[in-house]
């Protein structure tokens, strides 16, 4: 990560996961990025798939864990990725107690 990607990173790892140390939440960049797709204005969404490249945002997206996104923000970024034509978009993931 470049010093300008890790101080966008830490800048919004301080907005959108307030609960964690932003140097903690360096630790899995992956959950920022999440986070900011599901809860990111524009610029910031603009900002971090400038730094992450949209195969990235498509990998993270795939692999998202139940209670991620939101149902509006699961059906825009598999729309706004290419994931999914028109009422293609697969269900959510959703959590399995054994």
């Amino acid at each position: 990560m470049t010093d300008s990607e890790n101080i966008l990173f830490k800048t919004l790892a301080a907005k959108y996961l307030w609960w964690m140390m932003p140097d903690e939440a360096l630790k899995r960049p992956e959950r920022i990025v999440i986070q900011v797709m599901n809860l990111g204005d524009f610029a910031d969404v603009t900002a971090v798939l400038d730094a992450v490249g949209e195969d990235q945002a498509r990998e993270f997206l795939t692999r998202a864990e139940a209670g991620q996104f939101s149902p509006h923000s699961w059906h825009y970024w598999h729309y706004r990725l290419g994931l999914a034509e028109p009422g293609g978009v697969p269900p959510m993931p959703t959590r399995r107690i054994c």
